[in-house]
């Protein structure tokens, strides 16, 4: 196997021109994995679930831990990710699926700790990092310092002429950072999983998917946060089946996303063994 640091970069692909059928396409798809391997879609969903739920129970109220733990947390969810990804690649290919041994899924999701996953995972969490800085700084610009320290007083300050304003702040404000972070990453991962290309160039050009194909994407953005949410009602027990099922069927969506040149492979870090 070669080295991955020097590896070709992979030909530039084509962006598709998507509709609503390839969205359908692609939750069937994503529903027709997890049943056939759903020991991997329940266990990546649990390493999710456990994290997030870590996080909160080991933060609450020490804004040290908070900070560490925002840091490592936004890394679970793309590592995740992967795990469900290479499970799809491998039922497309009618490989042997594993969690260990030589080429188990936790060993492949292993190695893209050398490659271009974890500088996703490090934008991801500059982000959520500003995205938490600027939202305070909102909050303090409508309500002003003391409700940030008295949190009785922020409570009833929100029912106030100001606090409306500063929910409506926060709302698009949230809708901006989140849209823009979904159109960097909705593809991005998946990319760079399956080709060597450097994060920079996957980011781009998960940004053209998305900026292509609006409706669509937009579609699909608002799909993924109705099913999520739809998941956490039912005591979070949803999101065991929505998690996997959707990390699956946004691996179909990538493939029908981009068009790769006939002479692009995997790369030779992303190729699997039998």
């Amino acid at each position: 196997m070669l080295d991955a640091t020097y590896a070709e970069a992979a030909p530039k692909p084509d962006v598709a021109r998507l509709d609503f059928s390839d969205l359908r396409a692609a939750l069937a798809a994503g529903w027709r994995d997890f049943t056939r391997a759903p020991q991997f879609g329940l266990f990546f969903a649990l390493v999710y679930a456990l994290g997030g739920f870590a996080m909160v129970k080991l933060s609450l109220g020490h804004v040290a831990s908070v900070l560490t733990l925002s840091l490592g947390f936004p890394l679970i969810a793309p590592f995740a990710a992967v795990g469900l990804y290479v499970v799809s690649r491998r039922l497309a290919r009618g490989e042997r699926l594993a969690f260990l041994g030589r080429n188990g899924v936790l060993i492949r999701v292993w190695r893209e700790r050398a490659r271009q996953i974890p500088w996703i995972g490090a934008i991801i969490v500059i982000y959520f990092l500003f995205y938490t800085f600027f939202a305070h700084m909102l909050f303090a610009v409508f309500l002003g310092p003391r409700a940030l320290i008295n949190i009785s007083e922020g409570l009833t300050a929100l029912m106030t002429p100001a606090g409306y304003r500063m929910i409506a702040a926060q709302l698009l404000f949230g809708a901006a950072v989140a849209l823009l972070l979904y159109a960097l990453t909705v593809v991005s991962i998946p990319f760079a999983l399956d080709r060597e290309v450097d994060f920079i160039t996957a980011m781009l050009t998960s940004l053209a998917v998305v900026r292509q194909n609006p409706v669509v994407m937009l579609a699909w953005a608002a799909l993924l946060a109705g099913l999520l949410l739809a998941a956490m009602l039912p005591w979070f027990l949803g999101l065991l089946i929505a998690l996997p099922v959707l990390g699956h069927a946004t691996w179909h969506l990538y493939e029908r996303a981009l068009i790769h040149p006939p002479e692009s492979r995997p790369s030779p870090a992303g190729q699997e063994g039998p």
